[in-house]
């Protein structure tokens, strides 16, 4: 992986998700964090994922104290997700960007003006990524990125929070040099209303019309859970 950073702005049927990460060429990437059943974090790091996006930061915004959501993997009430620091360590030790996923599809989150989403740039920086805090939900560790995975709320400020997010990285690294595009699928017909493509029309119709694009960042699948079941980034790895 290239040690550049690069805004990646990943689509995701109706959703809208920004990524602030680190890559060269397009990959996969996959969500986890919403089914008990589908690993730890360490287990999904070795395989087909070039990034891994922790879902879900589904609490923040207009007052509401934020809080993280890992459905079964562990319980934020007591602290008790900071035990995931070290797999997130050990997956970016492998070469795999980790960020953490705001949003969702149940949370409760929204942004009441430019000043909160400059106050919840800061949260996130402090709490997640290179600045310090002494409640850091997720241990010591530093993710990555964020990625922004908002739906069906107001789409007001959502730029206010990814241009402090920019200001904050850029105080982190250097400049942000470019933009990619995943393209977010489900991993199986029953992880979504809509949206699934049959591996053999994926790599035959859908990749090859897209590779082409000078900001084609790779795959985005829903979920780790779903990908187990189905062995579909397997099956899409080498066309990616």
């Amino acid at each position: 992986m290239a040690s550049q950073s690069v805004v990646s702005l990943t689509i995701l049927s109706s959703v809208l998700v920004l990524s602030v990460v680190g890559s060269d060429a397009g990959g996969i990437s996959i969500y986890w964090g919403q089914n008990g059943n589908e690993g730890t974090l360490a287990e999904t790091c070795p395989g087909n994922y070039d990034f891994v996006n922790i879902a879900f930061l589904p609490t923040f915004g207009n007052g509401r104290t934020p809080m993280i959501n890992l459905a079964g993997h562990c319980d934020p009430y007591s602290n008790g997700c900071n035990k995931i620091s070290p797999d997130i360590e050990s997956c970016q030790a492998k070469g795999i960007k980790v960020m953490l996923s705001i949003g969702g599809g149940t949370g409760s989150y929204s942004l009441a003006s430019a000043e909160d989403a400059r106050q919840v740039a800061t949260y996130l920086w402090n709490n997640f990524l290179g600045g310090r805090s002494s409640s850091r939900p997720l241990g010591d560790a530093v993710l990555d990125g964020i990625d922004f995975d908002i739906e069906g709320v107001s789409n007001l400020h959502w730029d206010d929070l990814a241009s402090n997010l920019e200001d904050a990285w850029k105080q982190w690294t250097t400049d942000i040099q470019a933009t990619k595009i995943f393209l977010g699928l489900p991993a199986a017909p029953e992880a979504a209303g809509s949206g699934f493509i049959p591996v053999t029309d994926l790599t035959s119709k859908v990749l090859p019309a897209i590779k082409g694009s000078a900001n084609d960042g790779g795959v985005m699948l829903w979920s780790k859970y779903y990908d187990d079941q189905t062995g579909y980034s397997s099956s899409i790895k080498s066309h990616v």
